[in-house]
């Protein structure tokens, strides 16, 4: 009887070396979003408009404006990153400055995609018990992500995390519900605008003076 020639598929659970896994991911492109988060493999589920593509946009939105005012940054959207070994992600946005990281520079490969630690990642997630609350935040924070910004959305919450002495700590709104990303600073969210889907609140808040 013949081999099969039948080409191993990727399913949530595997476990997988980042180059399996990024091999297999490439022989099955009907595969739109798939990660492999401290060396498990997670296989995205359909994409809902109300509770992930229209908060995907807004926040799109707000980091194109600030692209369009700083054009010695890059921002991407879902782009495929190589943080280490272990860990292959699609994050929904994140910025970077090339050249600049913390533990490890992020750049281009030659072969199109980022690797090492952008300074800033955005992620959707349903809720606190995402995946991008646990496994993902211990890869962002021991790859050097300096800020994680992570909307929860059946929660109606946003967390900005910030990396100091090791670890993520939370940071709150200034009085007038504002956060300023330190990495990258002009990056200004009133969070409670972006929550509300209010987009010309939010990029009237952006940039403006602390």
């Amino acid at each position: 009887m013949a081999a099969s020639t039948s080409i191993p598929t990727l399913e949530s659970g595997d476990r997988l070396t980042r180059s399996e896994f990024h091999r297999r991911y490439c022989d099955h492109p009907e595969i739109k979003k798939a990660e492999l988060v401290e060396g498990v493999v997670y296989v995205a589920s359909p994409v809902r408009a109300e509770f992930h593509g229209k908060q995907r946009a807004l926040v799109m939105a707000w980091l194109g404006v600030f692209w369009s005012r700083h054009p010695e940054v890059e921002v991407q959207d879902n782009a495929t990153v190589r943080l280490d070994a272990d860990n292959e992600v699609q994050p929904d946005a994140f910025v970077w400055r090339p050249g600049e990281g913390a533990r490890s520079s992020p750049h281009l490969t030659e072969d199109g995609y980022i690797e090492g630690a952008p300074l800033l990642v955005v992620e959707i997630a349903a809720s606190s018990a995402s995946y991008d609350l646990h496994d993902k935040l211990r890869a962002y924070r021991r790859n050097g992500v300096l800020e994680y910004v992570v909307w929860r959305v059946f929660d109606d919450a946003i967390d900005w995390h910030r990396l100091q002495d090791g670890e993520y700590v939370l940071v709150t709104p200034d009085a007038n519900g504002v956060i300023e990303s330190t990495s990258f600073p002009g990056l200004r969210l009133h969070v409670a605008k972006m929550l509300a889907g209010d987009l010309r609140g939010v990029l009237t808040e952006l940039e403006l003076p602390s």
